[in-house]
């Protein structure tokens, strides 16, 4: 005769119970969502610091350690737009978005035949667009600014641009050929049933699904370009001076210095942080596309 084990015998022979179902994710959740908030403080800390820096004094701002509650001053703004920076932030402006349009404008088509109408051996002109890379940035210098010297095109924001459109070039062709492959065939397939040409398709049927991607394309290559010191430093002078170049002249073996750099430096920042902040919803649809299907 086999016994029966009274009710509960299970419980106390180690079979557990857990909490509501979900509980288990809800808390990793919120453990990730922490995390999340401790990085996004941990990365906007330097940015509220130079921030307060800027409204400091020169003294103030170069005390050790740093005085939080000194006193508030415009001093540092005042330096900085009395000394006519609109020029060198015109040429950046002028060298990035021209540069990023066209961009654009060559990278389309050409992510275009590499993904939804592939060429002949498409995967060993991908892997050249991503060996231009590989290159340090330093070994091009020297034989662009000879180039540049013997052609007379110094100091010149349309060398920027050019620049500018053929460092970034890589870049875009490598992203929008990622969002183009999300493309449905069946799309293509019946614009031409309908007759539309190749510009009429990229512009009014597969530019409108790829939008996010655009967007973030474009924003990277924006902020690429404003960015970039290094070239602009070497090529250009007075005449094509960009604004990063025009921020290092701030920094001097004379006097202090902390506090206008950091107003400058906040100023000369403004129009990528725009830019950032105006495309952040089609920014992130355009990083995560394809990343889950």
């Amino acid at each position: 005769m086999t016994a029966i084990a009274p009710q509960g015998t299970s419980q106390r022979h180690g079979v557990r119970h857990h909490g509501p179902p979900g509980t288990a994710g809800k808390r990793s959740t919120m453990a990730l969502g922490v995390v999340a908030w401790v990085i996004g403080i941990i990365f906007f800390i330097p940015i509220l610091w130079m921030l307060l820096t800027s409204f400091h004094s020169e003294e103030s701002a170069a005390t050790n350690p740093p005085s939080v509650a000194a006193p508030l001053t415009f001093q540092g703004y005042e330096q900085f737009f009395s000394s006519n920076p609109w020029p060198p932030i015109l040429n950046s402006a002028t060298a990035s978005i021209i540069s990023t349009i066209l961009v654009l404008v060559i990278s389309f088509p050409a992510a275009y035949a590499l993904s939804i109408r592939p060429v002949k051996r498409w995967s060993d002109v991908m892997f050249f667009f991503l060996s231009t890379k590989m290159l340090p940035v330093v070994a091009g210098l020297l034989p662009i600014y000879l180039f540049a010297q013997k052609i007379g095109f110094l100091d010149n924001v349309w060398l920027l641009i050019i620049f500018y459109t053929s460092m970034n070039l890589p870049i875009a062709v490598w992203m929008l050929r990622s969002f183009l492959a999300e493309v449905p065939v069946e799309m293509l397939e019946a614009a031409q049933i309908d007759g539309a040409g190749l510009p009429r398709t990229l512009v009014s049927v597969v530019a409108p699904v790829i939008t996010p991607g655009l967007a973030s394309a474009a924003l990277i290559c924006f902020i690429f370009s404003w960015n970039e010191l290094l070239f602009a430093r070497v090529l250009t002078g007075t005449v094509a001076q960009t604004a990063p170049v025009y921020l290092t002249g701030f920094v001097t073996s004379q006097g202090l210095f902390l506090a206008k750099v950091c107003a400058a430096s906040l100023v000369i920042s403004l129009p990528v942080l725009a830019a950032g902040f105006a495309a952040q919803d089609k920014l992130v649809q355009g990083l995560s596309l394809g990343a889950i299907k």
